[in-house]
């Protein structure tokens, strides 16, 4: 194995240069991404649709969303680790053909009950979607095009992102809510047949001791996860005995899990790795950044209704404004992150995202839309920056075995970013608007509340570029390059 990484290092430039195989593979990742991102936002528009269609409650139907979600979040690392041991190329696959199946379910799914459900299927296939895609970079992009790739993976989630609710909308009204998750169905079989020809095989040289599967440390995990995650949806940052009861849940678990990682000899996640410094610095930053950008999705459309008095069509307008910007920053980003290098780039996401939140922060009233806009499109570029050149860092230096465990503790950073900020930053709204009921707030109050949660947002991204500040860019040694340009002679293996 050692001359085989020796050989790949020292391999002349034409075997790194990419090929069509390779250009398959990332088409494969992208189409997976976007599906992944579209499940979580095209489901929100049909929740009024669900309720009359099922008769049911707002907070019945909140599951249909909520079970995804939780799906994800609670289970993207394990899926991340089973990647490693079992091979990324059959599991993404599984992922893809579980999500594409379980969105058939959700479309004929004759009772609420059964739709979330598969609903909860489907996060699962997503989950291996979001967990796997990242990991698959060092394994088919050469490293000097690898934040091109990850910018590409970037523009795609925002694309999902931002296309959900119109697309959503748009299918309810043309013909019915089924539509929303039978779209899948094409897409998801594309994206199969991508992955399938394109992506490169699975290593054969499969171990006793690496098939080993942490059992209790998954389950431990799962539970803390979904505690929290619970936590921080039911009640809509409302409070309650059963959020903190959900809380004290997921601390105890985490407490375990550590305790129970530290003594097994195949942990799920290997508590070494969070004791490099840049890796938990990335982990930290994407967590706290994505917990900032959820307050645009948080008081934008109270702040653009309520206050500056926009139609709803004029608001949805205007949210999908950021999501645009991200998207077509995201190749640019990443070809900024191959040259400038990944700390720099960082950086200089992190302070455009502090300018922009304290811009807002001291908003004067007469700005208008378009002092909200601009501000907001500087945001979304520096966060199209900052998540490309983050990604890019953390995954740069990722032995071939860890990178999809990593890759879920990216994704889950972020998932748990947008959860937590969804509601801390909506718990801050209200305080800063001095009211119990957003909604019949006045004009005054909801600007007021919405500079004190972007002065709020722009003190975290102040924390968080001092954080990265603090860490060195790395030296790239040469066990290190070596242990880099291994994957990319594995790529030439495709099916």
């Amino acid at each position: 194995m050692q001359k085989t990484v020796e050989a790949s290092a020292r391999a002349p430039a034409a075997k790194v240069t990419p090929t069509p195989p390779a250009r398959g593979a990332v088409a494969a990742l992208s189409l997976s991404v976007l599906l992944a991102s579209l499940g979580t936002s095209i489901a929100n528009v049909g929740l009024p649709t669900f309720a009359e269609v099922f008769g049911a409650t707002f907070q019945e139907v909140q599951w249909i969303v909520l079970s995804y979600l939780l799906a994800v979040t609670a289970l993207i690392v394990s899926v991340g680790r089973l990647g490693d041991l079992l091979g990324r190329r059959r599991l993404l696959l599984a992922g893809i053909l579980l999500f594409t199946l379980a969105s058939l379910l959700c479309g004929f799914a004759p009772t609420l009950g059964l739709l979330i459900t598969a609903r909860a299927l489907q996060g699962l296939g997503a989950a291996a979607m979001m967990a796997l895609t990242l990991a698959f970079v060092g394994d088919i992009v050469p490293q000097a095009r690898t934040g091109r790739a990850m910018g590409l993976l970037g523009t795609m989630s925002a694309i999902g992102t931002a296309l959900g609710p119109s697309l959503g909308g748009l299918l309810i009204h043309a013909s019915s809510w089924r539509t929303l998750f039978l779209i899948n169905a094409p897409l998801g079989l594309a994206a199969l047949l991508l992955a399938w020809r394109h992506l490169p095989a699975d290593r054969r040289h499969v171990t006793a001791v690496r098939i080993r599967f942490d059992g209790v440390g998954t389950l431990l995990l799962t539970l803390a996860l979904a505690a929290y995650a619970l936590a921080m949806t039911v009640g809509r940052g409302h409070f309650g005995a059963f959020n903190l009861a959900l809380l004290f849940v997921a601390a105890v678990a985490a407490g375990l899990f550590v305790f129970a990682e530290s003594k097994v000899a195949a942990p799920l996640v290997r508590l070494t790795l969070l004791r490099d410094r840049g890796l938990r610095t990335g982990l930290l930053t994407s967590g706290v950044v994505a917990s900032v950008m959820m307050t645009t999705l948080v008081v934008g459309p109270f702040y653009l209704a309520l206050a500056l008095g926009l139609t709803s069509a004029a608001v949805g307008l205007v949210l999908s404004i950021g999501p645009l910007v991200a998207a077509l920053m995201g190749v640019p980003a990443g070809r900024m992150a191959d040259r400038l290098g990944t700390h720099r780039v960082t950086l200089i996401g992190l302070l455009g995202i502090a300018g922009g939140a304290l811009v807002l922060a001291v908003l004067p009233a007469p700005a208008g839309i378009a002092g909200y806009v601009v501000p907001i499109a500087i945001i979304t570029v520096s966060y199209a920056l900052f998540q490309t050149a983050n990604n890019t860092a953390v995954m740069r230096d990722i032995a071939a075995d860890q990178r999809g465990v990593v890759s879920g503790l990216l994704n889950l950073s972020r998932n748990l970013g947008l959860v937590t900020g969804a509601s801390a930053m909506g718990a801050v709204f209200a305080f800063g608007s001095a009211t119990t009921d957003i909604t019949t707030a006045g004009p005054a109050a909801v600007a007021d509340g919405m500079r004190i949660t972007f002065a709020v947002a722009a003190t975290l991204t102040g924390l968080a570029l001092t954080l990265a500040q603090s860490v060195r860019p790395p030296t790239a040694p040469k066990d290190r390059l070596a242990r880099q340009s291994a994957p990319v002679v594995d790529a030439a293996a495709v099916r």
